[in-house]
């Protein structure tokens, strides 16, 4: 459910909402004049969210990689893993 504040509790309920952000891991949605202006998160969250956002560009262009021809099969990349950490053959 989404919790939305007014932006005077920023100031006068700081601790209030990043207690909130932290124990729940939700965003609170923060409004100016009635409309939406600024999301909060915790740190956490936030780099959850990145780190999610940052593999799903990595697995496009992977992906992307594939359709056109520019990739390896895996089994040659995971060969060349093994090689380069000297596990080869286990």
């Amino acid at each position: 459910m989404a919790v939305i504040r007014p932006s005077s509790d920023l100031r006068n309920k700081y601790n209030e909402i990043s207690e909130f952000c932290r124990t729940y891991n939700e965003p609170v949605f923060i409004t100016k004049n009635g409309t939406g202006d600024l999301v909060v998160l915790s740190n956490a969250e936030y780099e959850r969210l990145s780190g999610k956002y940052e593999l799903h560009r990595l697995l496009d262009e992977g992906l992307a990689a594939m359709k056109s021809g520019q990739s390896k099969p895996a089994a040659d990349v995971f060969a060349e893993l093994e090689k380069r950490l000297g596990i080869e053959g286990v």
